[in-house]
Parts: C-alpha cells; sequence; structure tokens
C-alpha cells in the first residue's frame, strides 16, 4: 500500500509540473504589469515619469479644475491674483455668449492657475506667448521634435512667430489638459501636432537668475542679429519680462521718439531687441557689453 501510494502521488506531482510549466516560462518573459502605463479614456493625471516635483504640482492643480467640471471662459483666470474668474464675450466666437456668466479659465488663464498653485507664486502671468516665452524657460523644443523629449508639466503651444494663441499643460502619453474654446469645459485631449503646432516649453520654477528687464509697446519684432533688415525672430505682443545676457552698440534705430544705437542679446529667443523698447535707460546699468 505504502508503494501504490508513493507511485500515485509521483505521477500526480509530474502531471502538475507539466501543466504548470509552460505557463510559469511564459509569465517570466511578459513585461511587468506596471512597466508601462496607459492612459484611460479621460484620465487626468501625470502619465509618465521624470518630471520635476512642481511640474507634478502643476498638472495635479489643472486636473483638479477638469474634476471639478469647470468651463472654458474667454479671458478668464485673468485676474489681480491667479484663479477661475468671470470671462467676456469675444466678439469672433458666438459661442462664447454665455462666457460672463462662467467661472472659468481660458488657456493661458488655467496654465497660470496651475504654476500658481505648484509654486505659490504667480510666475506665468499673462498670455499664451508671454507664458511660452517665459524667462523661466529651462528648455525649448521644436515642432519638428515631437512629443518624444516632453516631460509632463511641460507647456505645448499653437501659433506663429507673430502670435501664439494657444496653450496647453502635457501629461504624458500623448495626451495634454487643456482650456480650449467657449462652450465646453476644461479637457484632457490628445495632443495635437498638426496644423500650427508651434513646440513646447519646460518652466524652471527656481530662483531667476540674470539681467531681468521689462519691455514695452505692442508688436516689438525681435531680431536674428542687431539690425532692423535681420530676419524676424518673435513679436512681443505686449510688456513681456526678458532677460539680457548683453549688449551693444550696432545699428542706430530711431523709432516712437527714440533714437538709440544699443541693442540687446535675449538668451531665451536666440534674439536682439532694440534697448529703445526695453524699460530702462538708453545703455541698459549692469549690463555687460557682448563680446560677439
Amino acid at each position: 500500500m505504502l508503494r501504490r501510494s508513493g507511485l500515485i502521488g509521483s505521477l500526480i506531482g509530474l502531471l502538475v509540473f507539466l501543466l504548470w510549466a509552460p505557463t510559469s516560462a511564459a509569465a517570466s518573459t511578459a513585461p511587468a504589469a506596471t512597466a508601462v502605463r496607459t492612459a484611460a479614456a479621460g484620465e487626468c493625471a501625470v502619465l509618465a515619469p521624470g518630471a520635476s516635483a512642481a511640474a507634478e504640482r502643476a498638472v495635479a492643480a489643472a486636473c483638479a479644475q477638469v474634476a471639478a467640471d469647470v468651463w472654458y471662459t474667454w479671458g478668464g483666470g485673468h485676474g489681480p491674483q491667479p484663479g477661475a474668474t468671470y470671462g467676456h464675450v469675444d466678439p469672433t466666437d458666438p459661442a462664447s455668449e454665455h462666457d460672463p456668466e462662467r467661472l472659468g479659465f481660458d488657456c493661458s488663464g488655467l496654465v497660470r492657475h496651475a504654476y500658481a498653485q505648484a509654486t505659490g507664486a504667480d510666475i506665468l502671468n499673462g498670455v499664451a506667448s508671454a507664458q511660452y516665452y517665459t524667462h523661466r524657460a529651462a528648455e525649448r523644443f521644436t515642432a519638428a521634435q515631437g512629443l518624444a523629449p516632453l516631460l509632463p508639466g511641460d507647456l505645448l503651444a499653437w501659433g506663429n512667430s507673430r502670435q501664439l494663441h494657444h496653450i496647453a499643460i502635457y501629461l504624458g502619453a500623448g495626451k495634454m489638459v487643456e482650456a480650449k474654446q467657449s462652450g465646453t469645459k476644461l479637457m484632457v485631449s490628445d495632443v495635437r501636432l498638426n496644423g500650427d503646432y508651434y513646440g513646447a516649453v519646460r518652466v524652471d520654477t527656481g530662483p531667476v537668475s540674470g539681467h531681468i528687464f521689462q519691455t514695452w509697446g505692442t508688436g516689438v519684432w525681435t531680431k536674428a542679429q542687431p539690425s532692423t533688415k535681420a530676419a524676424r525672430v518673435y513679436a512681443f505682443p505686449q510688456a513681456t519680462t526678458i532677460r539680457v545676457e548683453c549688449q551693444k552698440h550696432a545699428e542706430l534705430v530711431t523709432s516712437d521718439g527714440y533714437t538709440n544705437d544699443a541693442w540687446s542679446y535675449l538668451p531665451d529667443y536666440k534674439a536682439w531687441v532694440t534697448n529703445i523698447y526695453i524699460q530702462g535707460p538708453a545703455w541698459l546699468d549692469g549690463v555687460p557689453a557682448c563680446t560677439f
């Protein structure tokens, strides 16, 4: 009886081994369930690794507004302090007729709020153009680079060198959170790389360094070289905070009642602007002369 029981036990053990072994081998070569995260439909969250803690907080702040079912409102989010405000009627968009009745954000108002919540300071106050060309840029990415180098919290912009008209916050996994247009709520969308996608910027939330000034005027073009005849790079749509690396005497310019031959190099734009449109003296105090 003992020998028979032992034989039966051995056969059962062999059968269990044969049934288990292929499954075990297949499991050992399969990727871990957490190795790649797939965004659920409409999910608003950090969907990729690598972002800074501040960028992740900005994503969380924007996603909290999505979860609260907040409206897009034209001009919303641009009050004295960051946060939702009642919007205005956009004369070019009939769908905005109810925006003055709705508390919400436009695209740049949402970005402003998200990074204010993330940092405790109003570091991105302004329209889409001012936010994309912030002097707080840690890194910039062209449209041709696509999404590969981007991290959650990066700002995506649409438009052209004269004017950027839309901005959103990247989540990772090809998704973004945005205040898109009147008549809609804040939403998660697939990143639109077609059309006039312009590029992305990573925000440096640390202390500001360098020589910081303000421009004045509207539609002020920066130039590839310190000359009015040089190629245009980007137009400041309104007064903008800029970082100046150095200045030099170059082409004499007369504009808006001023004459000056001083030009400043702006490293965040890789471009030059006449000192006429920089608030301050004709030759900026504390800024060194360019050696190039």
